[in-house]
C-alpha cells in the first residue's frame, strides 16, 4: 500500500508509503484521496493527520513516473491538494525529515503544519527548469511572507525548517518539535479538532508593502543571475501573481507558467540531467545485492596538485590518509597545498576551526611504501608515463594487504595493461578524478576486463560517499571524456589552421554556453599535456591528423598560465586571458608554411564542429560498449567539462537538434577538403537511429 490509514484515538491517521522518499505517484495520490473520504465518512473520525513512513515526510514527485502519463493523470496532485484542503475535518501535517516540492504543496493544503526540527524543506522545481505546479506559488507567499517565498522558490535551495519557523509572522508551521512529531501531531489534532471555521493558507493575505518597487527589483537581479534559464523569472511572476490577483486567478497563473515551462528545451535539458545522474550509479551487469569491501583507510601515492586534491575528497568524509612521495620537499609542498586550502576555506567562512584540525589530523604523510600496507583503498597520481604507473603499481603490489582496491587515475592509459603489472586484476580499476579534484563533482570509475564486481560496486559506493557524481566507462585510450575532447580539440586546431584565431573560437564557444572555449581551457591545463599525448598518438596511431599549430606553439615553451604564455598571454600572477600577437603571427607563419589562405568563419560553423565532433565520438563509445548509455554521456560533460546545463549534456543537444539533421551536417562537414573526412563518416549507431526514427536517448 502505498498511503496506510489507520485510527488512533478519535484521528485517522495517512501515512504516505512510497520509498525511498514518499513520492507522490499515481498509487499514492489515488490512495491519499480514498483514505481522507474515509476519513470523511467515518463519524468517529473528527481529525485526520497525515505523515510520511520512513526517512520523508514526501519529497515531492515520483521520479519513476517523470515524463510518463502517470505524471498527470487524475487525480493529479493539483486535484488531491484541493481535496485535501476542502476536507470537512482538520487535517494536521505532521511534517519530518524531508519536506520538498510537491511534498511541500501537500503540507501547505493540510489546515495545520506540525514540523519535526531539523526538516529538510524546499520548493526545488526551478532546478529542473520548472515551477512548483500544485499552488506553491500561490500558498507558501501565504505562510512565509512574499519575500521570504520568493527566495525559497526562485533559488530552490533547501532550507531547515527551524530557520523557517523564525520568519516573523510566518504561518507555514504551527509547531516545531524536537521529539516524535507523530505523537506530537495526533495531540495537535485533539486540540483543534473541534475549532471552526478551518484555517486555509489560500484565505491568508499575500501582501507586501511596496510589491511594485520590490518585484521590478527580484526582476533585474533574477534577470541577470539566470540568464539562459527562464523558469526562475516565471517563477517570479507566478509569486507576483499571488499578491496581484486573487487566488484562482494566481492559480491559473501558476499552472500557465507550469504548461509553458514544461515544454522548453531548458526544462527538457535539466529534467534529463536530473534523471541521467541517478541512472549513472545503474551497471547492468552487477548483480544485485553485491558485498561491499570495506574502505577505512585510504592511501594516496603522489602528492602533486591532483594527488593532494583527491586525499582531501576522502579526509573531507571522514577517512584517514596517508599520502606517499618519494621526495621530501614534494611531499612537504603537498602537506602545505592541503593545509593551505583548508585555511583559505577557514578564512571565507566555509569550515570551523574543528572541522579544519579533525580533517588534517586525518592525514599523514610518507615516503615510505610500508606505511600502506593496512590501506584498504590505494589510489596512484604520478605522472602520465606507463612506465612510471609500472614502477609505482609494482611496489604497491607488493606493500598492500590482500583485498585491498588499487585505482589508478590515468586519464588515458590502458587500465587492463596497468592491472596486468599487479599479481592481482580482479582488485584494479581506474578512478579518474578531474582537476581540482577537490572541487570537480565527475569521477570516471574505469572498469578493467578482470575488475571484481565487489572492487565496482565499492567504488560506486565510495563515490557517493564522497559527492562524486559516478559514471562508468570501459577501457579505451582516454576512456569517455578525454577520447571525445580529443576530437573537439582536433576540430578546434583544425579551424585555426583554416583561419580562426584562438580568442573567436573560444568566444564562440562561450556563447554557446561552455563554461571555457577550448584554447583558454588548454592554457589552464597546461598545453605540454596534450603535446605529450599527441606524441604518444603519433607513435601508437600515426594515421590521426593534428593541426600542427599547437606543437608549434609547444615547441616555443609557449604552455599556458603556468609559463604565461600560451595560445593567450597572461600577465604575472593573474590569469587573465590577454589575444597574443605572437600566437597571431605563428599561426600566419603556420597557415604559409601549409599554402593556405584563411578565410572567414562563421561562429554558427564553430560551435557545430565543435559539438558535433563530441557527438559523433560518443556515438562510437556507445556502439563499442566503452559508455553504458548516452545519459552517462552527458553526464560526464556536464559534470567535468564545463558543457552548458540548460542544453543537457552532447548527446541530448543532438537528440533536440534531431539526428537525421545531425546526419546531414557530418555529411556536409565532411566535404570540407582541410578537415578529416573519415572522422565525419557518421558513427554506425548514429546511422542506425535516424533509420529506425529513434534518439540517442529514447
Amino acid at each position: 500500500m502505498t498511503a496506510l490509514y489507520e485510527v488512533r484515538g478519535s484521528s485517522a491517521v495517512i501515512t504516505l508509503n512510497n520509498p525511498p522518499v514518499n513520492g507522490l505517484g499515481l498509487a499514492t495520490r489515488q490512495a491519499i484521496v480514498a483514505a481522507i473520504e474515509r476519513a470523511e465518512a467515518d463519524p468517529a473520525v473528527t481529525a485526520v493527520v497525515m505523515t510520511g513512513a520512513g526517512a520523508a515526510f514526501s519529497g515531492g514527485a515520483d521520479i519513476k513516473e517523470f515524463g510518463s502519463p502517470k505524471a498527470m493523470s487524475e487525480p493529479n496532485l493539483p486535484s488531491v491538494v484541493a481535496l485535501v484542503e476542502a476536507c470537512s475535518k482538520p487535517v494536521v501535517a505532521a511534517v519530518h525529515s524531508v519536506c520538498m516540492g510537491g511534498g511541500l504543496e501537500l503540507a501547505l493544503s493540510c489546515h495545520y503544519r506540525v514540523v519535526a526540527a531539523g526538516t529538510k524543506v524546499a520548493l526545488p522545481e526551478v532546478k529542473l527548469g520548472l515551477l512548483p505546479g500544485a499552488g506553491g506559488t500561490q500558498r507558501l507567499p501565504r505562510a512565509l511572507g512574499v519575500e521570504a517565498a520568493l527566495n525559497l522558490i526562485v533559488s530552490g535551495e533547501i532550507v531547515a525548517a527551524e530557520l523557517l519557523a523564525q520568519v516573523p509572522g510566518q504561518k507555514l508551521f504551527d509547531r516545531v518539535v524536537a521529539g516524535e512529531v507523530l505523537e506530537a501531531a495526533l495531540a495537535f489534532a485533539a486540540e483543534v479538532a473541534a475549532q471552526r471555521p478551518l484555517p486555509r493558507v489560500r484565505d491568508l493575505p499575500a501582501t507586501h508593502a511596496n510589491p511594485e518597487a520590490f518585484f521590478q527589483f527580484a526582476r533585474n537581479m533574477v534577470a541577470a543571475q539566470s540568464r539562459n534559464f527562464p523558469a526562475p523569472l516565471r517563477c517570479l511572476e507566478a509569486v507576483a501573481a499571488a499578491v496581484n490577483l486573487p487566488f484562482e486567478q494566481g492559480l491559473r497563473a501558476e499552472r500557465e507558467g507550469f504548461a509553458a515551462l514544461m515544454i522548453t528545451p531548458e526544462s527538457k535539458a535539466l529534467r534529463h540531467a536530473f534523471v541521467a545522474e541517478r541512472a549513472a550509479s545503474k551497471i547492468a551487469d552487477l548483480p544485485p545485492g553485491t558485498p561491499l569491501r570495506e574502505i577505512r583507510q585510504v592511501a594516496v601515492i603522489g602528492a602533486g596538485t591532483m594527488g593532494s586534491g583527491i586525499a582531501m575528497n576522502f579526509l573531507n568524509a571522514g577517512l584517514p590518509v596517508v599520502l606517499v612521495e618519494s621526495q621530501a620537499e614534494a611531499l612537504e609542498r603537498g602537506l602545505a597545498r592541503i593545509r593551505s586550502s583548508y585555511e583559505a576555506q577557514l578564512s571565507k567562512g566555509k569550515l570551523k576551526q574543528d572541522k579544519l584540525d579533525a580533517r588534517l589530523a586525518l592525514l599523514r604523510g610518507s615516503l615510505s611504501y610500508a606505511d600502506i600496507a593496512e590501506a584498504d583503498l590505494v589510489i596512484e597520481a604520478v605522472f602520465e608515463d606507463l612506465a612510471v604507473k609500472r614502477q609505482v603499481f609494482e611496489q604497491i603490489d607488493a606493500a598492500v594487504k590482500p583485498g585491498a582496491i588499487l585505482a589508478s587515475n590515468t586519464s588515458t592509459l590502458d587500465i587492463n595493461t596497468i592491472a596486468g603489472f599487479t599479481r592481482r586484476p580482479q582488485d584494479v580499476l581506474g578512478l579518474h578524478f578531474f582537476s581540482p579534484a577537490q572541487v570537480m563533482k565527475l569521477l570516471e570509475v574505469v572498469r578493467g576486463a578482470a575488475t571484481g564486481h565487489d572492487v565496482l560496486a565499492t567504488a560506486m559506493a565510495l563515490a557517493k560517499k564522497i559527492r562524486k557524481t559516478a559514471v562508468v566507462a570501459g577501457v579505451c585510450d582516454g576512456f569517455i571524456g578525454n577520447r571525445m575532447i580529443e576530437q573537439y580539440a582536433r576540430q578546434a586546431g583544425f579551424l585555426l589552421d583554416e583561419g580562426c584565431s584562438p580568442e573567436q573560437v573560444d568566444r564562440a564557444a562561450e556563447a554557446f554556453g561552455f563554461a571555457m572555449g577550448p584554447f583558454r581551457m588548454n592554457d589552464l591545463a597546461g598545453n605540454d599535456i596534450s603535446w605529450a599525448i599527441r606524441k604518444r598518438r603519433a607513435i601508437e596511431r600515426p594515421e590521426q591528423r593534428y593541426s600542427q599549430s599547437a606543437d608549434r606553439l609547444c615547441e616555443r615553451g609557449r604552455f599556458g598560465q603556468k609559463t604565461q604564455a600560451g595560445w593567450y598571454d597572461y600577465r604575472p600572477g593573474r590569469r587573465e586571458a590577454q589575444p597574443s600577437p605572437a600566437v597571431a603571427a605563428l599561426l600566419a607563419e603556420h597557415r604559409a608554411a601549409l599554402g593556405l589562405q584563411p578565410r572567414q568563419i562563421r561562429d554558427e560553423e564553430i560551435v557545430e564542429r565543435l559539438v558535433l565532433a563530441l557527438v559523433n565520438e560518443g556515438a562510437r563509445l556507445l556502439e563499442e560498449g566503452i559508455a553504458q548509455r548516452a545519459s552517462d554521456i552527458d553526464m560526464v560533460y556536464l559534470s567535468g567539462y564545463g558543457f552548458p546545463l540548460w542544453r543537457g549534456g552532447p548527446m541530448c543537444y543532438a537528440d533536440s537538434l534531431g539526428l537525421f539533421n545531425v546526419l546531414q551536417a557530418m555529411k556536409r562537414l565532411a566535404r570540407n577538403p582541410r578537415d578529416d573526412a573519415a572522422f565525419w563518416e557518421p558513427a554506425p549507431l548514429l546511422q542506425r537511429l535516424v533509420a529506425e526514427g529513434k534518439s540517442f536517448n529514447s
